[in-house]
């Protein structure tokens, strides 16, 4: 979790959990059942085309809605490890931080406009920024520009993302 780069996928505003994962299909036996319903009310095909380390780039109010533990268990099952958005329902927010995926916030809502779909992103040392208290800054390759990235995590946060989720923070502190 050093760094990430990845093409992103441009979701808009108000993307719900009904959306990421629509309710007829959380009665599948498993996530890895479920993920390729991802996203299927917006984009039918977004789930098989979504590559590991791929990136959702979204505008206002990701993952309102229901608060659906699937939802991020499916964005993490599809590869996805970080998501950028002009803001997030608190609760989303706090599943996407519960299942390892690090939400970030554009600094200015006109960032978002600064990425189209397809382009390439790079967000370099996570970690060491993250827990110094340093910005994060992401840079477009594709465009050759850096966008500032908004932290807002508590320090237990931190370290349930940086674990890779709940779980896997649990057992470490039983060791």
């Amino acid at each position: 979790m050093e760094q990430f780069t990845g093409k992103v996928w441009v979701l808009g505003d108000d993307i719900d959990t009904d959306i990421i994962i629509p309710t007829e299909y959380l009665a599948l036996p498993t996530v890895e059942d479920m993920k390729q319903y991802g996203f299927s009310p917006l984009r039918p095909e977004l789930a098989s085309q979504i590559q590991e380390g791929d990136i959702i780039v979204a505008g206002k109010n990701f993952g309102c809605g229901s608060s659906r533990e699937q939802a991020p268990e499916i964005i993490k099952a599809l590869g996805i490890q970080c998501v950028i958005a002009k803001s997030f329902a608190r609760i989303h927010m706090a599943n996407l931080i519960n299942a390892g995926i690090i939400p970030f916030i554009f600094e200015e809502e006109a960032d978002y406009d600064k990425i189209d779909l397809g382009d390439e992103l790079e967000i370099k040392d996570i970690r060491k920024k993250i827990k110094n208290g340093q910005s994060i800054v992401l840079f477009n390759k594709t465009k050759e520009i850096y966008i500032p990235l908004k932290v807002t995590f508590f320090e237990r946060q931190i370290d349930i993302i940086l674990a890779g989720g709940t779980l896997n923070y649990a057992k470490l502190q039983n060791k």
